[in-house]
């Protein structure tokens, strides 16, 4: 089926939905603009092109940098506390391995409950310029505070308040990227952003390696904390810095100038039917979480995202699974700082196959088998880390684990906004919902990594969550085709309706 998402002549029309239609239909969110607006309503096709392609180059350089620095740091932040259990942070605190644990998955509680309501009230006030870094620099400073910490109470309760507050920052940014990127753009954006989190996967190690090899009781403080003192104070330096470098939305960035901001504005238009973000009094609040809710595809996409981030918690503990190579070290496996530097490759091979995955899916406009694909190989590596022990066999399972989930996760991410387009507080909502209900996974999760070096339990586990988020994307795929033609008889779906003979809007699967 040709997956073209808009005609070069004519955008999509739009009327009232069909209240017959609940599970598809969002609100009305029509089209009201029928023409371009005046400032690019004169120009050539070769024109329009020209400024677009200007356009997007300068959207990249002002807002992809920042953001994906904001998110090496969020992700720093969360798992640093993996590094600083290699260098005594549970034998000083007296932790034993559940209470260690515990202090792992109470950070994904708080995660979990601030995630819809951060989301809402960022698409009410329109401003994530100043939302994002303020929640960064509060973050920071929390992450700052783990290295006060003496006690098991103390631990869980700042890293209770640190999920809390980082929980405002990935899904903001999804929707934050949603609102500059038309569809065809937003698979390799998402993949870029979530290279952050992989990147600091890769060189955590490193940078932890460094501080806890050199500080080690350095002015009478311990490695450990020095980590999260190091780190936290950086993150709070950053987003102050991003304050200053992040826009805000097309309407309201003052470093475009006006006939950018109608470009900006008019190309989403074009693209899903409305123009984001008018004004705040436009945006509703709880409305959209309710319409999110009786999409049935929110809910096929959230047991999707289930299955990818309890794959993915493995990711969490990698140093920990990493040292249970066969080594030099205590027991017969690696030490803490060889098992530190052996996580940097499989963090940078899995960014090479992401970005690689994620630009080939934007351009084909293909999703499904940029999906599927990667979590097969998943699968086998799952298999392969259950059933061997010895060191070629595992690391090369371990070097597979993190492409082949995260391959696959960051092309599903545009695929939210794909499926789920408008009106933005529904999307918003959609997003928040979906990446906090995923995260509850990693709640569990924690406590399956105990009693290693085998492992069996929790990749066996993680092996099975990846065939369920296969199977919950195929179950979608089906879904978005028969959607598809209703709209090219010219049905409403979503508040959308297509016409036939005319390529108007059609979900990417």
């Amino acid at each position: 089926m040709d997956n073209v998402t808009k005609d070069d002549k004519k955008p999509p029309s739009y009327s009232e939905p069909d209240i017959e239609e609940a599970e598809d239909v969002g609100t009305d969110c029509s089209n009201t603009h029928e023409q371009p607006p005046d400032l690019i309503r004169h120009l050539t096709l070769e024109q329009r092109l020209a400024l677009e392609k200007q356009l997007v180059r300068k959207i990249d350089l002002r807002l992809m940098p920042m953001v994906i620095i904001m998110y090496i740091m969020n992700y720093l932040d969360r798992n640093n506390i993996a590094s600083a259990r290699l260098q005594g942070l549970q034998e000083e605190l007296n932790l034993s391995d559940q209470e260690y644990q515990l202090c792992v998955s109470i950070l994904f509680v708080g995660y979990l409950l601030f995630q819809v309501p951060s989301n809402l009230i960022l698409n009410k006030i329109g401003k994530p310029a100043i939302y994002l870094p303020l929640a960064m620099i509060l973050w920071g400073i929390i992450s700052t505070a783990t290295a006060a910490a003496q006690s098991f109470g103390g631990l869980v309760a700042i890293r209770f308040m640190l999920g809390f507050v980082e929980a405002a920052y990935f899904p903001g940014c999804l929707y934050f990227l949603s609102s500059w990127y038309t569809r065809k753009e937003l698979s390799l954006r998402t993949a870029l952003l979530y290279s952050g989190s992989l990147m600091s996967g890769a060189f955590s190690g490193l940078i932890a390696a460094g501080i806890l090899n050199g500080l080690e009781n350095a002015r009478g403080i311990s490695a450990w904390r020095w980590l999260f003192i190091l780190e936290g104070v950086i993150t709070v330096v950053l987003a102050i810095v991003a304050l200053f470098v992040l826009p805000n939305l097309p309407r309201t960035t003052s470093w475009l100038t006006e006939e950018e901001k109608q470009l900006a504005w008019w190309r989403l238009d074009e693209d899903i039917g409305q123009d984001d973000w008018i004004g705040s009094e436009q945006q509703t609040m709880w409305h959209g979480f309710k319409i999110a809710l009786t999409d049935i595809k929110t809910w096929i996409m959230t047991l999707m995202f289930l299955g990818f981030v309890s794959s993915a918690s493995v990711t969490n503990f990698f140093p920990t699974v990493v040292q249970t190579l066969p080594g030099s070290g205590p027991g017969g496996h690696l030490t803490s700082i060889q098992a530190l530097l052996l996580t940097c490759p499989p963090y940078i091979f899995g960014v090479i196959i992401c970005l690689a995955n994620a630009w080939h899916a934007d351009r084909t406009g293909e999703r499904y088998w940029h999906i599927t694909a990667p979590l097969y190989i998943a699968m086998i590596a799952f298999i392969l880390a259950a059933t061997r022990q010895d060191f070629a066999p595992r690391y090369i399972a371990i070097m597979l684990m993190i492409p082949g989930i995260y391959g696959g996760y960051v092309v599903a991410l545009g695929w939210i906004s794909n499926c789920i387009p408008r009106p933005p507080a529904k999307r918003a909502a959609a997003l928040a919902f979906i990446n906090a209900v995923s995260n509850s996974s990693s709640i569990y999760a924690s406590f399956m990594y105990i009693g290693g070096p085998a492992f069996i339990v929790p990749f066996s586990v993680n092996c099975v969550t990846a065939f369920i988020a296969l199977v919950s994307a195929t179950i979608l795929r089906f879904r978005l085709i028969r959607l598809n033609k209703k709209l090219d008889r010219g049905e409403q779906v979503d508040g959308m309706t297509g016409e036939m003979g005319i390529k108007g809007f059609r979900f990417l699967y």
